[in-house]
């Protein structure tokens, strides 16, 4: 089963708009472009927070990019967005909030880690019962775990200052539960690909600009937009690789 995964898109207010002296809606046009010749018949796309810049007029947009995805959208809010207006705006197939997902033998679990005022995350203590809960109800199922910020240093003191900030209990419930696989987020700007034990930890670049891995202030990088692959296999494997969107693609 294969998933896609676009984060970070940063749609800004005006169609023609900059961010960091990038066109996102031209990126993303270009990622989905490249997406569509080379991975033709996903079963869903991740859209995993940062959607817009800051402006929920740009929810629109993001919707007619989206609209002909001919299967299911899951969304998640970063801390760029506007968590009612992404839900208001992209409600509707092929959009979904769902906070688990059934494909095949997996379960795809969006955990919201997004605090209104707030750049790093955080979940609450009922977004942690409700995750214990739902990976007990689904024991026979590999699982995914999605979400925007990140529960492991990257490496970089300024972005690890703005990761999720009690990552010790969301690890103390998936400890819990053997059917966890991989972790997989945004918000970093950047690729990451570890093995944690039993879980795969993925990281994933921005279809917009990347940041400059390893460095303690904020820098951007001359990495173009990019966008990942997921092959979810039955015996709970993960294939996955990146798709690096060059100007000439």
């Amino acid at each position: 089963m294969r998933l896609l995964q676009f984060t970070d898109m940063h749609l800004p207010g005006a169609p023609d708009g900059q961010v960091r002296g990038v066109r996102p809606d031209r990126t993303l046009a270009r990622c989905l472009a490249h997406a569509r010749a080379r991975h033709p018949t996903p079963a869903a796309l991740l859209l995993t927070g940062d959607l817009v810049q800051d402006d929920a007029a740009a929810y629109p947009r993001l919707r007619a990019a989206f609209a002909g995805a001919g299967v299911p959208v899951h969304c998640l809010p970063g801390n760029h967005d506007d968590p009612a207006g992404l839900r208001r705006e992209l409600a509707g197939a092929p959009f979904t909030h769902d906070f688990a997902s059934r494909y095949d033998h997996w379960l795809v679990v969006l955990l919201d880690t997004s605090v209104p005022g707030r750049v790093d995350g955080h979940l609450g203590a009922d977004a942690l019962e409700r995750l214990h809960a739902t990976l007990g109800a689904h024991a026979g199922r590999h699982v995914l775990i999605c979400l925007h910020h990140h529960p492991v240093a990257h490496g970089s003191r300024w972005l690890d200052a703005l990761m999720l900030d009690n990552a010790a209990a969301l690890f103390a419930v998936l400890q819990r539960h053997a059917g966890v696989r991989g972790l997989l987020w945004g918000h970093v700007h950047q690729e990451l690909d570890r093995q944690h034990g039993r879980w795969r930890l993925l990281a994933t670049p921005s279809t917009c600009m990347q940041f400059r891995p390893d460095s303690d202030v904020f820098a951007v990088d001359d990495r173009p937009p990019a966008y990942r692959w997921l092959e979810l296999g039955a015996d709970g494997g993960i294939a996955t690789g990146i798709e690096w969107v060059a100007d000439e693609d």
